[in-house]
């Protein structure tokens, strides 16, 4: 059982070695199994909804007409994954804080390493939201970790009753959304119609005006899904700080898993029989949870390896694959590429989706056959830690 607050560092902890990142040996590979899964689900959203169209289309009632097999297969995304993926990737996110924050118990530089962390974060963020593609999350969790830091020098039950204190703000500001926070209907139809005659045939500085010129519609929407963003990171420490990632019961994980997906996909299928334009956001919550549960349990059978370790390579990667998909997808969408923005139907840009995770799969195993960490993880880690990071595994061993 992990105790309720961090140890204090003794003086030998204070005067001994500088920290360092977690030894790739050490890492909880039913974590980086489920952060390799639940990368597909973001793929998917971002590809389908944000680069194949204009990311605001989604809000207008008026849809351009697809064929029976892309309402099918939008349907199933929208049900099934849509928001599910963002919100097991903010449970996720939670528990590396937590886990960062506890390695680093030992070490007076604790809140200034975890701060350079998420600052580095967030101006990787910024450039991605400013650069390449305005449907960036990373600003978004640089700053609710910036929230979040706080609260893990507190104890469990202080994690628990935040976190479901943020969570029930989200489901308040569903249900009576502020009034103003959103532009109207003629201003997001506009800035469908800039998308489609920009995003297809402009060049890149041509996209990168546009974005800037969007943020101030980009903004609204984050505010909207921030308290739940908040909320599950903190969720996802707790989850950690009460041991059930790091040595879970299986017959627990299973329970959850049932009740998560039983009671999330009732409410999901509810709110869309209703004719909603979104999923219920309960329901979107649940239904992550009982995916976490799923996975994790099947990751830690005697066979989940071998089911599920093809994921854990991709999940060590996340943050590569996460901007790489950014740049690939903007090449093939945009003018400045193969200008395929607003011409490919939801089958059609999700088989292209298929195929780019399936090269990660293999690109990430590859890589880390050679190197410790991806790229951008190695950049991440080497700015936090203000020290360049042993990057060869061949060097690594060698120096063993």
């Amino acid at each position: 059982m992990a105790s309720d607050g961090p140890t204090p560092p003794s003086d030998q902890d204070v005067t001994g070695p500088p920290p360092k990142p977690i030894d790739p040996a050490r890492r909880i590979d039913a974590i980086d199994a489920l952060r390799g899964i639940a990368l597909f689900g973001v793929l998917a959203i971002n590809l389908v909804m944000g680069f194949r169209v204009s990311f605001f289309e989604q809000f207008l009632l008026a849809k351009r007409s697809a064929s029976p097999i892309d309402r099918a297969v939008e349907t199933i995304l929208i049900l099934g994954i849509d928001m599910k993926a963002f919100a097991l990737f903010s449970l996720l996110f939670g528990a590396g804080l937590a886990i960062q924050f506890e390695r680093l118990s030992a070490s007076p530089r604790r809140a200034r390493l975890l701060l350079r962390r998420l600052a580095v974060l967030l101006a990787i963020g910024l450039l991605h939201l400013c650069l390449i593609w305005h449907g960036d999350i990373l600003t978004e969790y640089a700053l609710a970790g910036l929230v979040v830091l706080p609260f893990l020098w507190g104890p469990r039950w202080l994690l628990a009753c935040s976190a479901l204190a943020f969570l029930a703000l989200y489901l308040l500001i569903q249900a009576y959304p502020p009034a103003g926070l959103f532009p109207a209907s003629a201003t997001i139809a506009h800035a469908v119609a800039e998308e489609y005659r920009i995003y297809a045939t402009g060049g890149f500085t041509d996209a990168l005006a546009l974005r800037l010129r969007e943020l101030p519609l980009i903004y609204p929407l984050h505010v909207f899904i921030f308290p739940r963003t908040i909320g599950l990171f903190l969720l996802g420490a707790y989850a950690w700080r009460i041991g059930i990632l790091r040595a879970p019961h299986q017959g627990l994980m299973f329970s959850i898993a049932a009740a998560g997906i039983v009671l999330g996909a009732t409410l999901t299928v509810l709110s869309h029989i209703r004719g909603a334009m979104f999923s219920d956001p309960s329901g979107t919550i649940l239904l992550a949870l009982g995916y976490a549960a799923v996975i994790i349990g099947i990751a830690n059978l005697k066979s989940g390896k071998t089911w599920l370790g093809w994921a854990a390579p991709l999940g060590r990667m996340a943050f590569t694959n996460y901007l790489m998909q950014s740049l690939i997808f903007g090449w093939i969408f945009y003018g400045y590429g193969l200008g395929l923005f607003g011409r490919l139907g939801v089958a059609s840009a999700l088989a292209i989706g298929i195929a780019v995770y399936i090269g990660q799969v293999f690109f990430s195993k590859w890589w880390l056959g050679r190197y410790r960490y991806g790229p951008i993880e190695w950049l991440w880690r080497t700015l936090m830690y203000g020290e360049p990071q042993p990057m060869s595994l061949l060097k690594v061993e060698t120096a063993r």
